[in-house]
Formats: structure tokens, C-alpha cells, sequence
């Protein structure tokens, strides 16, 4: 972040302290507020983007947060588990079914499915 970003966003942190929920948008705080928080975001998004996760990184996050082994996971997905392997160290890619699976059962954005 450059040094003029980090002014921005110090400006946004004491305009948040003197805007809420209730003030109306034709307020001058709040309309800088939303201006400089647009140029921020407009930056951030052009400098410094934010990659989503690989598929193998997300199965890996999912079977984490659910507790989930690879075994537990190919029962899931209706796969074998030597498929799951495949998958998870990059051998494979999944069949769109399984895919499917995979966004049905663990939520996994299309977008990364397809990726």
C-alpha cells in the first residue's frame, strides 16, 4: 500500500467514527466516505488483487473445517478414495459430476471449480 493509500484509509477510520447507519448520503462526511472508500477499493483491486484459492486448496480449507479425511471425503463425493488423492495432488481434475458433488457438498464457488 503506498503512502497516500494510507492516508486514505486513515481518513476512512476517522470518518467512521463520525458517520453511522443514520446518516444521510447527502451528508459531506458521508459523501467522502463513500468517495474515498470507491478510490481505495478501485486501487486495491488494480494493485493488489486478490487471487482466489486454487480447487486443491479449497477441497483442502473444506475438509479442514469439516473434519472431513479423505476417506470421509470420497464417501462424500461418491468417488473412491485413491480418486480423492488423485485430486488433491494435482494427478486429476474432477469429472463435472464429481465437480457438482463438490458444490453441492462443500460449497465450493463454481467459479474455483472451473478455474
Amino acid at each position: 500500500m503506498s503512502f497516500k493509500n494510507e492516508k486514505l484509509c486513515e481518513r476512512i477510520e476517522e470518518l467512521l467514527k463520525v458517520v453511522d447507519d443514520a446518516t444521510p448520503l447527502t451528508d459531506k462526511n458521508m459523501v467522502e466516505l463513500e468517495i474515498i472508500s470507491l478510490l481505495v477499493a478501485e486501487y486495491e483491486e488494480k494493485y493488489h488483487p486478490i487471487e482466489l484459492p486454487t480447487l486443491i486448496e479449497m477441497v483442502r480449507e473444506r475438509m479442514s473445517e469439516m473434519k472431513l479425511s479423505q476417506k470421509d471425503l470420497a464417501e462424500l463425493l461418491g468417488v473412491s478414495p485413491p480418486r480423492i488423492s488423485e485430486y488433491l495432488n494435482g494427478k486429476s481434475e474432477p469429472t463435472l459430476k464429481v465437480a457438482r458433488q463438490m458444490y453441492r457438498k462443500l460449497d465450493i464457488d463454481p467459479e474455483i471449480l472451473l478455474g
